[in-house]
């Protein structure tokens, strides 16, 4: 597909400039100079459509419910911000670490 030129934005375009960049959608019918997608496009249109979603970690993520003491969350969500992590990062490492402490042979 060929992309456009660079060209400036829209409010920085004098009058003039805005007119030029905007002259094809002041035509009329211009739905009948359209054509049928190529496989390739009907693909690149058919992912554009889809919503983006959480990459998969592993085999997938499950949402769930705990409960913890508001104190101790807050020094979890202070923790995390301090290492650059979200809390659910932060949670997720804490339960590695301690299933690996706990692993036969460890």
């Amino acid at each position: 597909m060929k992309s456009k030129p660079v060209q400036k934005p829209y409010w920085e375009m004098t009058t003039a400039e805005l007119a030029e960049a905007t002259q094809e959608f002041d035509k009329p019918f211009v739905a009948g100079t359209f054509k049928p997608l190529t496989p390739e496009m009907r693909a690149r249109w058919e992912r554009a459509k889809r919503k983006v979603g959480r990459p998969k970690q592993g085999c997938g993520v499950q949402v769930i419910s705990v409960s913890v003491e508001r104190d101790l969350l807050a020094r979890s969500d202070a923790l995390a911000r301090r290492m650059g992590l979200s809390r659910a990062a932060l949670i997720s490492r804490g339960l590695k670490a301690v299933l690996t402490a706990q692993e036969p042979g460890a």
